[in-house]
């Protein structure tokens, strides 16, 4: 797969092909997960630190069933969860990213996370195949509540047991708007992130395991169209062996490294990487 030339001495710690897919894009995608929110400190969906969570599986909780068994307990959990999003920042991959669709109109960001990293710091039109935790609807018919739904002061409380607000249209519950185990990912999201990959020119995999379906597929579906796939992740995936070429770093730093070859300049510190492929 050629890439065109790059001019030597920019961003060195991003390989020059690398650098040259990206300055030649004009539609290019990024796919983000799981890891990059882990930079900025966000727990993965199996990572459980010590709490009073720390006894429950969470795949047993994150279903349909679960929720009609016991709408608190699986109401509490999800709020505990926004509140450590909440607690977090953006970080460096975030804001780089922000930065390109200001001055890239063609750069799309579907991602696999249910936080609002990107949102924060200021990507625009976010594609959430798998939802999101502030964007609850309602349980029974799957309507959003129409207006956004304030925190409660209960929300933010450390419970095993939080009732969910009502909705507003039938008064029964209203349910955490992430897609649960069981479950077929949003078809508008799904198909603009299809759409995406369809007419992308460059794929970046930002931290993602290359194991969660049917997002998985799409960087198969970007390669068999002859479109550079990038892998950005510090370790090693199920996808590493079949992308165009893969960056051992974080998201940070590959995707910091982007940003200073477009010369757009920096409002944030991005640091540095001996990580090497």
């Amino acid at each position: 797969m050629n890439a065109p030339a790059v001019p030597s001495g920019i961003a060195p710690d991003v390989p020059a092909d690398v650098l040259a897919w990206w300055q030649a894009a004009q539609r290019p995608c990024v796919l983000s997960g799981a890891g990059m929110s882990a930079e900025s400190g966000v727990p993965t969906f199996r990572d459980t630190p010590q709490s009073l969570w720390a006894r429950f599986n969470p795949e047993t909780l994150a279903t349909a069933e679960a929720f009609e068994r016991d709408p608190p307990l699986v109401w509490a959990w999800y709020q505990w969860r926004a509140h450590l999003v909440r607690q977090a920042q953006p970080n460096a991959g975030h804001m780089a990213l922000a930065r390109w669709a200001r001055h890239r109109s063609g750069l799309r960001i579907v991602t696999q996370n249910v936080d609002d990293l990107h949102e924060r710091a200021g990507s625009p039109d976010v594609i959430h195949v798998h939802g999101s935790l502030f964007a609850p609807r309602c349980f029974t018919r799957g309507r959003p509540p129409g207006e956004p739904v304030a925190p409660r002061a209960q929300d933010w409380q450390p419970e095993l047991r939080i009732t969910p607000p009502a909705c507003p249209h039938c008064a029964g519950p209203l349910r955490p708007g992430v897609v649960w185990f069981g479950e077929a990912l949003p078809q508008g999201p799904w198909q603009a992130a299809l759409d995406a990959v369809a007419t992308c020119d460059l794929l970046l995999v930002v931290g993602t395991s290359g194991l969660v379906h049917p997002a998985a597929s799409l960087p198969a579906q970007a390669l068999a169209r002859g479109v550079p796939v990038v892998e950005i992740n510090p370790q090693p995936t199920p996808l590493s062996g079949q992308v165009s070429r893969v960056l051992r770093m974080t998201a940070a730093v590959g995707l910091g490294g982007l940003v200073g070859a477009d010369n757009l300049g920096h409002d944030f510190d991005l640091p540095k990487s001996d990580q090497r492929n």
